[in-house]
């Protein structure tokens, strides 16, 4: 386990540290003076900012790397949001290697997808989503270095309230508890070189592969879900430097045929000749 993944680990025990003895502060009369329920808060701060200083600056993206060229991990009508196309990093974020890292949703025909609310419905059935269920393909012949389907999918958040509860509790939840947290289910695959591709939110019990096993381009993988930190059913998917996200840099990507579409730009992949009918 390398420093900079311990760190992490130290980070977040002493963020629920700090919450837990919160908690106690105001539950319990323990005599002690309140500031010291902020000491692991320091202890914690101090930990990552000596780990970026001994250790560089790890969240960079591998700007020596040319885009790799790999196929869509879908088959139809997509479109794009938080493309690195249009900025990077695209999330907002170097951390998890997601700096070259697109999510798109399925739209086989224009308002197929539901559309935001500010105030009702609060959320969404998984199935009023065209990209719930749909097929996640290999984008090149791989080796599935990590498959999880065990998370729920939970309800959409596409409303403002919903928007909201993921941003400022769901959220800051699921990034104390993890990386496996934020991604949800996924798949990782190991496509040579040095580069490796991870899938997102796939859904709960659909993966068709295990670690281990040999996959071809265009082979079923799973299917499209909305597990982890997601606020519809979408995919996430992007290229990385290692197959831990915790430690990973981002890698940038072209998809044969279509390229890296732009924000709200709709494309079209076609189908792979290798998919299971």
């Amino acid at each position: 386990m390398t420093a900079r993944k311990l760190a992490g680990f130290a980070f977040r025990g002493l963020h629920l540290t700090f919450l837990g003895l919160i908690i106690v502060h105001f539950a319990l009369d323990l005599g002690y003076p309140w500031w010291w329920n902020f000491l692991p808060l320091v202890l914690a701060y101090a930990i990552l900012i000596a780990a970026r200083i001994l250790g560089g600056t790890p969240d960079s993206p591998r700007t020596d790397r040319e885009p790799v060229e790999v196929g869509p991990p879908v088959t139809g009508r997509w479109t794009a949001l938080n493309s690195p196309a249009d900025r990077t990093p695209s999330h907002g974020t170097h951390a998890y290697g997601q700096t070259y890292a697109i999510d798109i949703v399925a739209e086989p025909e224009p308002g197929a997808r539901p559309s935001f609310r500010w105030l009702w419905p609060l959320a969404r059935r998984n199935s009023d989503f065209p990209a719930f269920g749909a097929p996640l393909l290999a984008v090149a012949d791989a080796t599935v270095v990590r498959a999880t389907d065990g998370q729920r999918d939970h309800l959409s958040r596409t409303s403002l309230p919903g928007i909201l509860y993921l941003m400022l509790l769901e959220g800051s939840v699921r990034g104390l508890l993890g990386v496996g947290r934020v991604v949800g289910n996924h798949l990782i695959l190991d496509l040579g070189d040095g580069t490796h591709a991870l899938y997102a939110h796939v859904r709960r019990g659909s993966l068709a592969v295990r670690e281990g096993d040999r996959v071809h381009a265009g082979q079923l993988l799973g299917q499209c879900g909305n597990s982890g930190n997601s606020s519809e059913p979408h995919v996430h998917f992007q290229l990385m430097d290692g197959p831990d996200p915790d430690t990973a840099r981002g890698i940038p990507f072209t998809w044969s045929g279509i390229g890296v579409p732009r924000n709200n730009e709709a494309f079209e992949a076609p189908t792979a000749a290798s998919q299971p009918a």
